[in-house]
């Protein structure tokens, strides 16, 4: 039974799960009364979730509302909205906005949506100080308390009759900012405000201005009085005195300073008065200013001064300016409508003038060490003036000029330039070098002491030579140069070896050999050299010609190997010639030694060969034909019978012998006269009988 119950109550329970279904059909924000509203207005952020459920059963929703994704708000609500409430929205209100609803373990976010709140608060603006003095700074804090960083803050300084001055700072992490602005000159009542900016969606938006803050300035000294006396109009010579005055409220730290073109003439401290006085000059004209600094605070005031001349200034007037040495020259000074001055005449010098004279003129014999610059002085009641400077050249002839080629002898290489110089020992500059090749002109040069000239159009047979001229200011003239002549050195080329006899050469013999070249200046170095394993100089001789011929009386077996000359001329190229080789062999009478050793003795072996031979022959023809005996005809029978015994092939003495002869010839092969002879020689011996006795009483 209680079984039973589980299933049923198991069973209800799925059942009432089942009924309780929703779903999330939107989650939507909305903003009231608008999305862009005015600052200090009321705001409602509403999230509206849309749910279907398939019965009507209560759902617990929770209601989450972010800012720029920041937690703003949160609820838990049976109902479908929530609403967050803003009672006066300020620009720091102004974002993107989200809501978020959970409900039975679902979540659904909405959409987002931009809030602009319009308008900032106004700023407020507090100054340091109310009353400041000249030079001093005014240090300002501007705030937006309801706003949020970044923020922009904009500061102006106000005068009465000039345009604003204005600063601006921005504050990344702050809702205020700080400046300071300096107090200048003839600030009396000065008005300061300020505004914030912000950036939103990329467009900026102003607040409105502070309040005005008002700063009063007070002078620590009044403005400066500058006097000239006798007059600030005056005659050069006279005395001039300059005084600049103030009235401070404390005498602490107070300067005066006295210019004229940025200078300072003179300067006192913590005093009310300065004085300066000088000589008047023309070039004490112009504009005076004096100065009174206190801290930061600085006042000035301005005289111009007007100096009029007293004398012009003198003119110095030669008699010549450019001159030869040892020449007179006279220097006169003098100044347009006035005489009475004391004059001197000096010569410039950059370690300071040398003094020549007091008067008016002067008059002397120059050398070349009198060149330079000339000025004379004149004064009139301690005022002094100087001339513009004139110029004096005195000229010391030009020396004969000397020609020659840099670098060493007067020759050059065909193809290369010619590098000539044209030198004067003597002779004030500047000289004009003049270069000629032949008659013609080739080169001008305007120079101290020597000029060059490079000639790149050199020929082989060019027989022109080569001078120079040398002329500066003097009266004396032009001087020339002897004349140089050039030797052309024509480079070496194809150079060539030849033997004879030429490849195969007997030991002992003779061997010439001609090293040639096909054109170059004489004379002309000649090398010959053997390469084996290692070069060898064999010969070397400078000749004026262009080939040489060296003999080498003996050859031997060790001048084997490849020859090769070198020649080489002043043009400093060695040129190689093509290698050429050289075998040294047995001489004839060396070659006969040698026959005679080898051949000689096998000559006497074949002769006595031949020899022995004939003799062997001549033996066993001999007894065949003379001999008679018994014995010559029992061994003749012993072979019969052994013939006719052995009915086989029968070999005849005679035979043999001839076999030897002809390099061991069978019988068969040669049979002849011998042999038909000695068949003859046999049939005899057997017909007749032959006494032993007989035979041995003849061959006795």
């Amino acid at each position: 039974m209680y079984l039973a119950l589980l299933v049923i109550f198991l069973q209800c329970s799925e059942l009432y799960t089942q009924e309780e279904v929703f779903t999330f059909n939107a989650v939507e924000i909305k903003v009231q009364p608008s999305v862009k509203v005015k600052n200090g207005a009321p705001v409602s952020i509403v999230c509206h979730a849309d749910i279907s459920k398939n019965t009507d059963f209560q759902l617990k929703h929770n209601f989450t509302i972010f800012k720029d994704g920041k937690l703003v708000f949160m609820t838990v609500s049976d109902k479908g909205d929530a609403q967050y409430e803003i009672p006066m929205a300020r620009s720091s209100d102004t974002g993107d906005y989200e809501c978020t609803v959970e409900a039975g373990r679902k979540t659904k976010s909405s959409n987002s949506l931009h809030v602009w709140v319009t308008g900032m608060t106004k700023p407020i603006l507090t100054a340091e100080k109310k009353e400041v003095l000249e030079g001093d700074v005014v240090k300002l804090r501007c705030e937006l308390p309801e706003e949020v960083p970044p923020l922009y803050f904009f500061f102006r300084k106000i005068k009465m009759n000039s345009t604003p001055k204005e600063k601006h700072v921005f504050e990344p992490y702050r809702n205020f900012s700080v400046v300071e602005f300096s107090v200048e000159e003839g600030d009396n009542i000065l008005q300061f405000d300020c505004f914030g900016r912000r950036t939103v969606k990329l467009e900026f938006e102003n607040s409105e201005h502070s309040n005005k803050t008002l700063v009063t300035v007070r002078e620590p000294f009044i403005k400066p009085t500058l006097s000239a006396k006798p007059s600030n109009n005056i005659t050069e010579g006279d005395r001039i005195q300059f005084e600049c005055s103030t009235v401070v409220a404390r005498m602490r730290d107070i300067e005066i300073i006295l210019q004229k073109n940025k200078t300072i003439l003179n300067s006192v401290r913590d005093e009310k008065i300065l004085k300066y006085s000088a000589i008047a000059t023309l070039e004490d004209s112009g504009e005076y200013l004096c100065k009174v600094e206190q801290g930061r605070a600085s006042k000035t005031t301005k005289l111009n001064v007007d100096v009029s001349e007293l004398f012009p200034k003198p003119i110095l007037a030669a008699s010549m300016n450019k001159l030869d040495e040892n020449t007179e020259l006279t220097l006169s000074c003098s100044i347009s409508g006035f005489r009475k001055a004391n004059f001197s005449i000096l010569r410039k010098n950059s370690n300071g003038d040398i003094w020549l004279k007091n008067s008016r003129n002067l008059t002397m014999r120059v050398n070349v060490n009198d060149t330079g610059s000339y000025i004379c002085k004149a004064e009139v009641k301690g005022i002094v003036k100087e001339s513009k400077p004139v110029r004096i050249n005195v000229y010391a002839p030009v020396s004969k000029p000397t020609l020659s080629v840099i670098g060493g002898l007067p020759e050059v290489v065909l193809g290369k330039p010619l590098r000539l110089i044209c030198h004067s020992v003597t002779g004030t500059p500047p000289i004009t070098f003049t270069f000629y090749k032949g008659n013609e002109i080739k080169k001008i040069v305007i120079n101290d002491t020597y000029a060059t000239f490079l000639d790149e159009n050199i020929r082989r047979n060019d027989k022109r030579g080569y001078k120079c001229d040398a002329r500066n200011n003097h009266s004396s003239g032009v001087k020339t140069s002897n004349i140089l002549n050039i030797t052309v050195i024509v480079p070496i080329r194809n150079a060539s070896l030849g033997s004879i006899p030429y490849g195969e050469v007997e030991d002992g013999s003779e061997t010439a050999f001609l090293c040639s070249v096909k054109e170059g200046s004489w004379p002309i170095l000649f090398r010959i050299f053997r390469k084996t394993d290692h070069e060898v100089l064999l010969f070397e001789k400078s000749e004026n010609a262009d080939r040489v011929m060296w003999r080498k009386e003996a050859m031997n077996r060790q001048d084997t190997g490849t020859y090769y000359c070198i020649a080489s001329n002043r043009a400093n190229v060695d040129v190689k010639s093509h290698p050429i080789t050289i075998s040294v062999i047995l001489a004839s009478w060396q070659k006969g030694v040698i026959a005679a050793f080898v051949l000689i003795p096998i000559a006497g072996a074949v002769a006595l060969t031949l020899w022995w031979f004939l003799w062997k022959k001549k033996k066993a023809k001999g007894p065949s034909v003379e001999m008679s005996g018994s014995a010559l005809a029992t061994n003749l029978t012993s072979e019969k019978l052994t013939r006719q015994h052995n009915d086989g092939d029968y070999y005849s003495g005679s035979g043999y012998i001839e076999d030897s002869e002809n390099h061991m010839k069978s019988t068969d092969e040669s049979k002849g006269p011998d042999l038909e002879s000695a068949e003859v020689e046999y049939t005899e011996v057997e017909v007749s009988t032959l006494d032993p006795h007989r035979e041995n009483t003849r061959a006795s």
